[in-house]
């Protein structure tokens, strides 16, 4: 599908801009090319807005392909479905590994990584333990650093996983998983050890993270 050229900025609700017309692909393949690197659903508007073109290229879009990744070609028969699929998602859209292939992604997580875990991300972790449910934007504040990438390692490795949203702001938040007490083999959250001791002059986490604003 290809976005018909016009003059002007794109909104998501206007007409298609220049850039959007010569995008390789056109729309559908740089609604993909997003997808592939959003951390969050991202709503239509919000792609229609990067993009510049209306808001309905961008939903057919997303039909379409939601559509080729269930195994549809369009007039064709129907073929086999691709190893990840598009959900519309908390108001979004968002690529997902499919259900059907969960045992295999669960096996690659929890036993296929073995490496250890970086400084930042034991770091990161010990903030979403102590501070759980966290949104990225707060354990970066606390952090000082930018951790989506961290986030995303720590998701893959099964430690932490989504928890809802946050009602102020909308943002994903983030909790330890069952893997994490596992791991350090603790019973509950519970028996996390105290932190104020290794935090000299500083009660508590709450404490240290409002020294970070």
């Amino acid at each position: 599908m290809t976005a018909e050229p016009a003059s002007g900025t794109g909104t998501g609700t206007g007409e298609s801009t220049d850039d959007a017309a010569a995008l390789p692909g056109g729309v559908k393949a740089a609604v993909e090319a997003v997808l592939m690197v959003v951390d969050e659903p991202a709503a239509p508007a919000l792609l229609a807005s990067v993009i510049g073109v209306p808001e309905q290229e961008v939903l057919a879009a997303l039909t379409e392909l939601r559509l080729e990744y269930d195994g549809y070609t369009g007039g064709g028969p129907e073929g086999a479905p691709r190893g990840f699929e598009l959900r519309d998602v908390a108001g979004g859209w968002r690529i997902f590994s499919r259900a059907d292939y969960a045992p295999v992604v669960s096996k690659f997580v929890l036993e296929g990584q073995s490496a250890r875990l970086s400084q930042a991300a034991l770091e990161t972790l010990a903030v979403i333990a102590y501070r759980q449910p966290v949104s990225r934007a707060r354990v970066s504040a606390i952090r000082g650093v930018n951790v989506d990438s961290v986030v995303r390692t720590l998701v893959q490795r099964g430690l932490i996983v989504d928890a809802g949203t946050e009602p102020e702001t909308g943002s994903l938040l983030y909790r330890t998983t069952p893997y994490f007490l596992e791991r350090l083999g603790l019973g509950s959250l519970d028996d996390l050890p105290q932190i104020a001791p290794h935090l000299p002059g500083l009660e508590n986490l709450a404490e240290y993270e409002d020294t970070t604003y």
